[in-house]
């Protein structure tokens, strides 16, 4: 089993839960190289590991853009960690995400008009391209993983881009959450309760979603159109994002606006064709097609 080891609190509480635990671990490092210093914290996590007989293995990724630097560095992270997993032998890692994090997660995407499928927030389980991807300390508050290492005389690194309230996260943790706790009201315990009302609607809805056959030939998935059509609004696009990850890879999904975009071409009656990003929706013949533009530019 690998941990996915940052060297701040909540994954070093992991990773020597674990460790403690007799379960053989081994510390994945990704170095965002988001500051001047990562290379340092690199090795001084090496050396750390090292005293603690871990196994070590570090990454370091390429410079991420400006713009929409948490999803960049997100998808460079899964990709190492499968780099890692491919070296290594090793496809399944916990990750220290904490029940402070889940309710961050579903405010963030709340505000970013996420629907009940996003608002599930995040997944105890999931796999990523083969690899198992675990979160074992969802229901536990960060304040208890602090806790826990000062008590143990266990030190820990900080993050600087922890403190960089231009990313969304960091502003609804040093923000938003505050002044709603002054406010009298607990925005962890709201927000969890939400997102456990999000996981049985999501529920309901992929269950509703399974009675959609896909039928996926090459770059191409199709489904009955009236069935398609006849869905309510959630289930129907809970079926979209079952096309788009059959076709364009697992993890691969549809933005608020492309969803918007499809339901008013799908009201029009689905003349003409939709083109999106990476794909294609058409309907013919009684389908409706969803087509990678990869496949479509090979033509």
């Amino acid at each position: 089993m690998a941990v996915g080891w940052s060297g701040g609190i909540d994954s070093t509480a992991l990773l020597l839960a674990l460790h403690h635990a007799g379960v053989q671990v081994h510390a994945w490092h990704i170095d965002h190289a988001w500051h001047q210093q990562s290379s340092y914290d690199a090795e001084k996590l090496s050396h750390l590991a090292a005293s603690w007989g871990i196994s070590f293995l570090s990454q370091r990724l390429d410079e991420t853009p400006t713009s929409n630097r948490e999803a960049h560095a997100r998808h460079g992270r899964y990709q190492a960690f499968q780099a890692m997993a491919k070296q290594t032998d090793v496809y399944a890692i916990a990750l220290g995400h904490h029940a402070d994090d889940q309710a961050e997660t579903v405010c963030m995407r709340m505000l970013q008009g996420a629907g009940v499928m996003g608002c599930r927030g995040i997944s105890p389980h999931s796999c990523r391209n083969g690899l198992d991807i675990y979160r074992p300390l969802l229901h536990v508050r960060r304040s208890s993983l602090k806790n826990a290492l000062q008590e143990a005389g266990i030190a820990w690194l900080h993050d600087a881009s922890n403190d960089d309230v231009s990313l969304w996260r960091n502003r609804i943790r040093l923000e938003l959450f505050p002044k709603i706790l002054s406010m009298g009201h607990n925005p962890y315990r709201l927000f969890t309760r939400w997102q456990k009302q999000a996981v049985a609607l999501a529920n309901r809805v992929d269950n509703e979603a399974d009675s959609i056959a896909l039928n996926v030939t090459g770059s191409t998935c199709s489904v009955l159109w009236y069935d398609w059509q006849n869905l309510s609004q959630a289930v129907r696009a809970q079926v979209l994002q079952r096309m788009a990850a059959s076709v364009l890879g697992e993890g691969v999904v549809f933005g608020r606006r492309h969803i918007e975009l499809i339901e008013f071409w799908q009201r029009k009656g689905g003349r003409g064709g939709l083109d999106l990003s990476a794909c294609r929706l058409s309907h013919c013949a009684g389908y409706l097609h969803l087509e990678s533009r990869k496949a479509i530019s090979r033509i």
